[in-house]
């Protein structure tokens, strides 16, 4: 394995530390999300919100700047190395941590918010490239597959840790333990990350290359239609995260059992990410992703048929979103791998901006989503279900008006 430089002692990671390192600074982001969802009636009663939904902002503060500032780490990690960069974007979101626990007004925490989110977008960005740099072929995938297998636990339990933070404690503790993780994320890192790029590899960092590497990315009909498609599938997963406690808790009355039901849906999400690994090679990603968007859609479809007609009840409303949530692997795993498909040389930076629009654009239309709840599932099942056909359309776009649907 490469060696660190001068800045980083010569250290050799191990398989399981790599795939460690991965998943912990994936969780990172999980975390910052699903830990506080259960703590978002107590935030809105802290700060005296006066309308319900703007507590959503909490988490579309960060996934938003979460997304749009992958753009500039990527050229950051290629130009002055993945340790140093990533040293740096803990410390900025440690500072956001802190801020969050002791801000005194909602705009100072959702600016803390923010700024956690423009942290924690180089763990995406720098452990991709840290696994690319280390490893290659099979080694890679293997190392990924590794690493997503631990990452998938997190956002099925992080609304339960929160559960049990506000049981024994103030809201703010909920943050508190996000300040502590990302302190211990940083020691191992300063600890035992090398830095990973070698010299010969490293690219200045100029803006006008960069601009052109973006517009030959945005120039490509497959890499733009699948991002595309993907914001609008990512729209569904954040819409659905920003409403999930208004839902279960406001709607249906779980009080403190909500994380039991933001847990089976995130359970039914990682099935299918399990899943498509085990297919995909066999069905192809054009397959499988274009019959499970026509099948979420489907879901999405009958779900808001059902809530604006006749009204649904819990346990309906669960299994149906479950089946809906259950392709969300099988599309967006495969979307991804179609949107790079094309690019070649330039993965890094298509890696970047293919993050960075999904994410945002995805955050954004998915608050807009989440915004329109009324004390109903309705507009949250029309809103996946829009979200659903505008996907459908995306794919036709990028395919030209053909699905693939047979082998």
């Amino acid at each position: 394995m490469p060696e660190g430089t001068a800045s980083a002692p010569s250290r050799h990671l191990s398989t399981p530390e790599l795939v460690a390192m991965v998943a912990a600074l994936s969780a990172m982001n999980a975390l910052a999300i699903d830990i506080m969802l259960p703590a978002l009636p107590q935030i809105g009663a802290a700060f005296q919100l006066t309308n319900d939904n703007d507590r959503q902002l909490v988490v579309v503060c960060y996934v938003a700047l979460f997304g749009i500032s992958q753009l500039v780490y990527g050229p950051l990690a290629d130009a002055f190395g993945r340790r140093s960069v990533l040293i740096y974007a803990l410390g900025i979101y440690v500072a956001g941590s802190m801020l969050c626990v002791i801000a005194p007004n909602f705009e100072l925490f959702l600016a803390a918010r923010a700024l956690q989110g423009v942290g924690a977008a180089a763990t995406r960005v720098i452990s991709t490239a840290v696994v690319r740099d280390l490893t290659e072929g099979r080694r890679m995938a293997q190392v990924m597959s590794m690493a997503m297998t631990l990452f998938m636990v997190v956002p099925i339990i992080a609304p339960g840790i929160g559960q049990l933070l506000l049981f024994v404690a103030p809201w703010r503790w909920i943050f508190g333990a996000l300040l502590i993780y990302a302190l211990i994320i940083l020691v191992w890192m300063l600890w035992r990350l090398p830095e990973t790029l070698r010299p010969e590899n490293r690219t200045p960092f100029r803006p006008g290359a960069i601009a052109n590497a973006y517009r030959a990315v945005l120039s490509d009909r497959q890499t733009l239609g699948y991002t595309i498609a993907t914001t609008f599938v990512t729209a569904c997963l954040f819409g659905y995260i920003v409403s999930s406690e208004q839902i279960y808790v406001d709607v249906y009355g779980l009080g403190p059992l909500f994380p039991f039901a933001f847990g089976a849906i995130a359970l039914s999400i990682s099935f299918g990410t399990f899943l498509n690994s085990r297919i995909v090679v066999q069905h192809g990603m054009r397959r499988i992703s274009h019959t499970m968007t026509l099948w979420f859609t489907a879901c999405a479809g009958l779900i808001a048929l059902v809530s604006a007609t006749v009204g649904i009840s819990f346990w309906p409303f669960v299994a149906l979103l479950a089946l809906c949530f259950s392709v969300f692997g099988l599309i967006s795993s495969n979307f991804n791998a179609l949107a790079m498909e094309p690019m070649g040389r330039i993965a890094g930076s298509a890696s970047a901006l293919f993050g960075a629009i999904t994410a945002t654009g995805g955050s954004l239309l998915g608050g807009l989503i989440a915004r329109a709840f009324d004390g109903t599932v309705g507009p949250f099942a029309l809103g996946l279900f829009l979200a659903g056909l505008a996907t459908l359309c995306a794919v036709l776009w990028t395919e030209r008006g053909r699905l693939t649907l047979k082998a």
